[in-house]
């Protein structure tokens, strides 16, 4: 039964060897891993640099994606002996990238701001900054989605590249020793499918080699896509839920490889990113649009409000006023009925006194 013994890892070989993910991975399998690094950044010359006109000084913000894109930044306004002044401020992907900063500038907050790692976390942390003259630092070849967005969201920017990437020499690479390949960007593809394209090499070495080539682990979806789209077999891949790194997905794998236990096939993820583009604008385009609707002004509210104040007040008080002349209407006919009877009584004590008179000059007569 055949087993994975011996492993290429894409990248430089670790300072200390006990630090490196791989090595709890040797010592439980008894793995040979062996690091050749498949490509290299190189950076812009000077020259090379001005033939993209662009001014770093007419700038108030630099967008850094990666630490690489730091350093030849730097060295680039060293070379062309720009002063880049301490006004300027950085927006970084993340906060690794912010603090390596310091090896260039004093760290100060008010000038340094770091996203969380994600894309809709750095263009938010972007969109906060628009009004920054931004210049976005990049290295060829480069993920399309940041400036895409930046475009379609309207905000104005310049783009500048610093570095690139190229292929390493491949040739002292004998793929028919290993019966694994460990990558993880898709330069590092294109690497390896350039050099060893067509040949015949594969698992295990002289008699053993089948024309084929190791089996492929990968790093991230883009690396997988390109690997698949390459003509490549890829049977290891992360992050995944299971695997949140590459060492615990080998650690999977290889457990299961070796013990000759069935392994599911991988699926290559559906490419989200144009998607995540669009959902993010439409997103932002929503907001500003809410944000554009003009909202009522307090102060017609409060005029209306004191409209209806006084529309009640003058109310009140027409209703205090048709009160106050009901009652002096019912005060005026009460004296008029206590005038009447004080006359009605006086007429009757008249006629009273009238009658009595009469009687006694009757009386003085007859006597």
């Amino acid at each position: 039964m055949q087993k994975i013994k011996n492993l290429l890892v894409s990248l430089p070989a670790p300072a200390v060897i006990e630090k490196s993910p791989f090595f709890e991975l040797s010592k439980k399998y008894g793995l040979a891993v062996d690091y050749t690094p498949f490509i290299r950044v190189e950076g812009e010359s000077v020259k090379e640099f001005r033939t993209q006109r662009v001014e770093i000084l007419t700038h108030t913000a630099v967008i850094f994606t990666s630490r690489t894109t730091i350093d030849h930044f730097f060295r680039i306004c060293e070379e062309s002996r720009i002063a880049v002044p301490e006004s300027m401020k950085y927006l970084c992907y993340t906060e690794a990238i912010a603090l390596y900063l310091q090896k260039y500038i004093i760290y100060r907050k008010r000038k340094i701001s770091f996203a969380d790692g994600t894309f809709s976390g750095l263009m938010e942390l972007v969109l906060k900054h628009r009004d920054e003259k931004l210049l976005l630092a990049l290295s060829e070849p480069h993920k399309p989605e940041i400036p895409q967005t930046l475009e379609k969201l309207k905000v104005k920017f310049d783009r500048a590249i610093f570095s690139h990437t190229v292929s390493s020499d491949l040739s002292e690479v004998d793929l028919s020793r290993h019966q694994m390949v460990v990558l993880y960007s898709p330069p590092e593809v294109k690497a390896l499918v350039e050099k060893f394209a067509g040949v015949g090499v594969g698992v295990g070495t002289g008699a053993e080699a089948t024309g084929e080539m190791p089996l492929v682990a990968t790093f991230g979806e883009g690396t997988t896509r390109k690997a698949v789209e390459s003509g490549l077999k890829v049977s290891v891949m992360a992050p995944t839920p299971e695997a949140p790194s590459m060492s615990r997905a080998l650690d999977l794998f290889i457990g299961n490889f070796n013990a000759g236990r069935e392994i599911a096939p991988i699926e290559v993820p559906h490419d989200r990113k144009p998607q995540m583009v669009e959902e993010f604008v439409k997103t932002h385009q929503i907001k500003d649009t809410r944000k554009a609707k003009p909202k009522k002004k307090p102060a017609a509210a409060s005029g209306s409000a004191s409209a209806s104040a006084s529309g009640s007040a003058a109310a009140s008080s027409g209703s205090i006023r048709s009160a106050s002349s009901g009652a002096s209407s019912a005060a005026s006919a009460a004296a008029t009925r206590s005038v009447g009877s004080g006359s009605s009584l006086s007429s009757a004590a008249a006629s009273s006194g009238s009658v009595a008179a009469d009687s006694a000059a009757a009386a003085k007569k007859q006597s």
